[in-house]
């Protein structure tokens, strides 16, 4: 695949957890640029599969490929509580881009000179989330892993991020682990674990109201 196209590739036989299995894949997954929901109620592997795919965990056996720059962006990533947003901008994201994050940041109403400690967690997770999306290599292909990204987020934040999503879909992969939280919430393709078993459901017009009850 170009380089310009990020891809993840699941293998069948690929089992995920610590010590005991969470879920398996049974068939091959194959994924392009755009967003992948990763869906499962709470404790069925969703958090272990972003942490195996980030070389973080191993896999209890089978293989997987990626291709592309890698990102995992964790649900409990926290800086220091003494530093600034700007200061974790100018540290982490390319200077060239240094602008662009900080006048996202005033869009999205996060005061960049507040210490990380002192900011709600709506807030600390849009700074982690500018991080990363403004981290993104714009000549290549990028994969992002992020688990929860918009927990605690206000609705105009998330809908400034979904936008931006939509628009670098070409070159970028984000797997989104999320509780999503309106049935009308449109998941064309979505990776689902349930039962201790991995699989990929797609479709143009799929929603959430569809896929949760997959999930009883």
């Amino acid at each position: 695949m170009s380089h310009l196209h990020p891809s993840i590739q699941l293998d069948p036989g690929l089992e995920i957890g610590f010590g005991t299995p969470l879920a398996t894949f049974g068939e091959e997954v194959t994924l392009s640029g755009g967003t992948h929901f990763l869906l499962a109620r709470n404790g069925r592997g969703k958090t272990t599969l972003l942490r195996t795919l980030a070389k973080t965990l191993k896999p209890l056996s089978g293989s997987f490929r990626m291709e592309g720059f890698v990102q995992y962006l964790p649900e409990d990533l926290r800086f220091d509580g003494e530093i600034t947003p700007a200061m974790v901008f100018r540290t982490l994201v390319p200077k060239s881009r240094l602008s662009e994050a900080l006048d996202l940041a005033a869009r999205i109403e996060l005061d960049v000179r507040k210490p990380y400690g002192r900011l709600s967690t709506g807030n600390r997770r849009k700074t982690n989330l500018i991080t990363a999306e403004l981290s993104v290599q714009p000549n290549r292909g990028n994969i992002l892993l992020l688990d929860e990204p918009f927990s605690g987020l206000d609705a105009f934040a998330r809908q400034i991020f979904e936008d931006m999503w939509r628009k670098s879909s070409a070159n970028v992969l984000r797997l989104v682990s999320c509780h999503p939280d309106y049935d009308s919430m449109e998941m064309p393709s979505a990776l689902m674990i349930e039962g201790g078993k991995a699989r990929h459901l797609n479709g143009c017009n799929q929603t959430w109201s569809e896929l949760k009850t997959f999930l009883n």
